[in-house]
């Protein structure tokens, strides 16, 4: 059974940082992609970052985040990371990390490339 469990959210102020935390079992990370979304209230969920964990160790990120996270993936942990920096109120979401094989392309942050999901951790920033 796929397990993701998210850590690390919780309630910063802007400009703070937050290190979110997503540990796999029963799925090794390291020969697929793992992706991390968010969804605000009322808003649809967004695609952040993925992390190609193969090799490769290709990231891409949306544009509303470039240059403030960082995701990360530690194989022998099976664990990914997301680093952020310099959040913001528009950050707040709750994030979820999601698992799903690569692609001959590599990995997208496109919801329906995953089929793992985490339960989630919220990340709430005040100004």
């Amino acid at each position: 059974q796929v397990q993701l469990v998210e850590s690390g959210g919780g309630s910063v102020q802007a400009g703070e940082s937050l290190r979110l935390s997503c540990a796999a079992s029963g799925y090794t990370i390291s020969s697929n992609c793992m992706g991390w979304f968010r969804q605000a209230p009322g808003k649809e969920r967004e695609g952040v970052a993925s992390i190609d964990c193969t090799s490769t160790g290709s990231t891409y990120y949306a544009d509303s985040v470039k240059g403030r996270f960082t995701t990360a993936r530690d194989n022998a942990k099976n664990t990914v990371y997301l680093q952020m920096t310099n959040l913001t109120p528009e950050d707040t979401a709750m994030y979820y990390c999601a698992a799903g094989p690569r692609r001959w392309f590599g990995c997208v942050n496109i919801e329906s490339y995953y089929n793992h999901w985490g339960q989630g951790t919220q990340v709430t920033v005040s100004s």
